[in-house]
This record gives C-alpha cells, sequence and structure tokens, in this order.
C-alpha cells in the first residue's frame, strides 16, 4: 500500500475514520506521562503527528515541537492548528528522519504496518533521533488485548448457550490474515492488516536498536471499542494498547 496516498486520501474524514486515543484513554495515561516528560526548555517530535491531536499536549510542556508525517494533506490541517512552537515536516519516517534530536519523543499508532522492516526502520529512526536520557513514548496495538477480547466474546456466547465453533466467523474477522501474517501478530482492523506487539517483542525489539523500556503500562479503552453492544457488567480488564516509555542504554 502506498501510505502517502493513503493517509492524503483520508485526511478529510480522519476524525471519523481513525480511533481517538486521547478522547478513549480512560485512565488518562497518556496525560500522566506528558507531564512527567515536560521540558519547558526542550524539544519534542511527534513522531507521525497526523492531524496534530498530541499538539494540546505537547505545545504548553517543550518550548518546541516537531509534528513529523508522511501526508502533506494531513500537516495542512495539523498546521492549522496554530500553535506558534510548533513547526510541521513532511517526511516518510521509515526513511532517514532528517530531524533534529530531542528531548522527548511521542508516536501514537505508527509503528503498526504489516511489512516488518518498515516496522523496523522507524524503530531505529526513534532511537536515532532521541538524545541521551531523554525518554520515547510508543503507543502500540496489543497482540494481548485481541486475544483477550477474541477469549471474551467466545465467553459472551458460552453464556448464551452458543458453542465457539457456531459463533458468527464475522465475529473474529480480525484473524483473516494468512498463516504468516497471524505468526507475525498482523491482524486485520476494520480490513486493514495492522502490527500488533507483544510485551516481551517490545522488550526485544526495543533492546535491539540500543534502548531499554523504562515503563510499560496499558492506555485502557471502553469495551465499545471492540465491541459493538457489550453488557452493561461488562468491565475490568478492558482492551488496550500498549504505552512503552523507553530511552537510550
Amino acid at each position: 500500500m502506498n501510505e502517502q496516498k493513503h493517509w492524503n486520501n483520508i485526511a478529510t474524514s480522519y476524525n471519523e475514520e481513525i480511533f481517538d486515543v486521547f478522547a478513549s484513554d480512560r485512565k488518562k495515561i497518556l496525560h500522566k506521562y506528558f507531564r512527567k516528560n515536560t521540558n519547558k526548555k526542550g524539544l519534542a517530535i511527534d513522531f507521525g503527528c497526523g492531524n496534530g491531536k498530541a499538539f494540546p499536549y505537547l505545545a504548553p510542556r517543550f518550548k518546541e515541537v516537531i509534528g513529523a508525517d508522511i501526508s502533506g494533506n494531513l500537516l495542512k490541517d495539523a498546521a492549522a492548528r496554530g500553535y506558534k512552537n510548533v513547526q510541521v515536516a513532511h517526511r516518510d519516517l521509515s526513511k532517514t528522519a532528517r530531524l533534529p534530536k530531542a528531548d522527548f519523543i511521542f508516536s501514537c499508532n505508527v509503528i503498526m504496518l504489516p511489512d516488518a522492516e518498515t516496522n523496523h526502520r522507524m524503530f531505529a529512526n526513534v532511537a536515532s533521533l532521541l538524545k541521551p536520557r531523554a525518554n520515547a513514548i510508543l503507543v502500540v496495538p496489543s497482540t494481548e488485548s485481541m486475544l483477550f477480547t477474541s477469549w471474551m466474546i467466545t465467553e459472551l456466547y458460552r453464556k448464551d448457550g452458543v458453542k465457539t465453533k457456531d459463533i458468527d466467523p464475522e465475529e473474529f474477522d480480525y484473524f483473516q490474515g494468512k498463516r504468516h501474517e497471524i505468526a507475525s501478530n498482523i491482524f486485520y482492523i476494520n480490513n486493514v492488516p495492522t502490527r500488533h506487539y507483544t510485551s516481551l517483542e517490545l522488550e526485544v525489539i526495543t533492546k535491539t536498536y540500543g534502548m531499554r523500556i523504562t515503563a510499560l503500562e496499558r492506555v485502557e479503552y471502553d469495551w465499545t471499542s471492540e465491541l459493538g453492544d457489550p453488557p452493561k457488567n461488562l468491565t475490568s480488564p478492558h482492551p488496550f494498547d500498549w504505552l512503552v516509555e523507553c530511552r537510550l542504554t
């Protein structure tokens, strides 16, 4: 898939089509980590900024913010937010980033493409852009959450007397991938192949690029993010993305 063309085409409907992590973050974990990493003299990079949804959180906490993205159309919307200390940069983040070293990097559901080499280049770029002792916050889809949601669906049907083998396959349409995709933790979200990660994978991958994980938390969402009409008594544990805080070793 041509990523630049895809995101340019989706720019006008971005807010409707793309899941809003900031609005859906039940426990406001992202807010906690933005506060923790505030540096009023520092530079933050929003690595894959989209239309700038993170700017209201980053701009007040850093002297300068660079929002980098592959889509020129999304960057126009991001720039239109009007933050004086924010500049945007048209970049393919899977290639040489051509950005300055940063005191903080934020990347939300960007490193999740179906191509392994592309994702690895983005992990490498994050590491290359970090100053010593600077943190990166990466939000990525969770394999554990996907499997837990699948199990919860089978449980709900079991309580209604329906065996797992008799559940409508559309309930599990995210498992439509071929064997090699499932082996690579690629599941389909709205028919788009999307890379998911286990906590152990994240430990290994960050270490590969000279980073160590300093915190690993769940960005939890309501069950409506996964189920069309969840029972009202369906509460914790909730579906989640992984939030990884890491820095250079």
